[in-house]
C-alpha cells in the first residue's frame, strides 16, 4: 500500500481497511491490535469510559515515537496498517492483568478504566500471556448516563441501531479514533496529542445518525468478522478539524 506523503502513515483515499468487500489488503499477511481491558471483579470501569479510554489508546499507539520511523514497533504497525486493521479486546484482572502489563505495551487510564494497548501481533501469533485472556465477558454498564459532550470535543458517534458488546464497541471506537487520525494534517494532530487525546464517545440520536453517515465525516464500515452484519455503519468519527475542513 502507498501512502500519502503529507499525512504519513495514512491510507490513499478510497483504500479503506474497513471495507467489506474483498480488496488487495487480504493478500497482505494479517496482523492484529491488541487491547486488554482490566476488569476487576469489584469494581469494573464504567462502560462509556471504557470506550473512551481504548480510543485514545489505540491514538496513543498511533502517534508513540516506538510506531514510526525507525521505532521498534514501527515495522509491525506498518504490516499492520497495510493489511485488514483488526483490533481484538480481551479481559484480565488480577494476576493476568499483571501479566499482561509486563509485555511490551503501553497503558491507558480513564476516569474508572484501565486499558493496555500492545504493538500488532501476527493474527495468529498472540503471545501466550494473551492468548488465554476471555474476549467474551466485556459487558459493562453506565452508573449514569453520559453527559453532552463539551463543544469542540472530537466525538466518536456510534449507531444506535447496531447493538456491540462493550469489546466490540471499543474496537470500534478505536478504528473511529483511527480513521480520524489517518484524516488530520500534521499541525492538528499535533495539537490533539499534546491536549490528551481528549475525545467523548457517544450513540447518536437516530435522525442526527443518519445526517452523520451522509456528512463527510469518517466513516467505520463493520468487514463483519464478529457480532455485526458485514458494511454495517458502526461509528463516525466527528472531529472539529475535520468538521472545519468541510466549509
Amino acid at each position: 500500500m502507498t501512502h500519502d506523503a503529507s499525512v504519513p502513515d495514512s491510507p490513499v483515499p478510497g483504500d479503506s481497511p474497513f471495507r467489506f468487500a474483498r480488496s488487495p489488503r487480504d493478500a497482505a499477511p494479517q496482523f492484529v491490535l491488541p487491547l486488554v481491558v482490566r476488569i476487576e471483579r469489584a469494581a469494573p470501569p464504567a462502560r462509556t469510559d471504557a470506550l473512551e479510554t481504548a480510543a485514545r489508546a489505540v491514538l496513543v499507539m498511533l502517534s508513540d515515537e516506538r510506531s514510526v520511523g525507525d521505532g521498534e514497533w514501527a515495522q509491525a504497525v506498518r504490516d499492520w496498517q497495510d493489511a485488514r486493521i483488526r483490533k481484538v479486546v480481551r479481559r484480565a484482572r488480577g494476576a493476568e492483568w499483571r501479566k499482561a502489563a509486563a509485555l511490551p505495551g503501553i497503558t491507558v487510564t480513564g476516569k474508572t478504566a484501565e486499558v493496555r494497548v500492545f504493538p500488532p501481533v501476527p493474527l495468529d501469533g498472540w503471545p501466550k500471556e494473551l492468548a488465554k485472556l476471555q474476549v467474551s465477558g466485556t459487558e459493562l454498564d453506565d452508573p449514569e448516563p453520559p453527559v453532552a459532550a463539551d463543544r469542540g470535543t472530537p466525538v466518536l458517534w456510534l449507531n444506535p441501531e447496531v447493538g456491540m458488546s462493550a469489546g466490540k464497541a471499543m474496537a470500534q471506537a478505536g478504528h473511529g479514533a483511527q480513521l480520524a487520525w489517518w484524516e488530520l494534517g500534521d499541525e492538528d494532530r499535533t495539537a490533539w496529542r499534546e491536549a490528551g487525546f481528549p475525545l467523548a464517545v457517544r450513540t447518536a440520536d437516530p435522525a442526527y445518525w443518519r445526517d452523520l453517515t451522509t456528512s463527510g465525516l469518517p466513516v467505520v464500515r463493520d468487514a463483519g468478522y464478529t457480532e455485526v452484519a458485514p458494511g454495517s455503519c458502526t461509528v463516525v468519527a466527528d472531529h472539529p478539524a475535520l468538521r472545519r475542513r468541510q466549509t
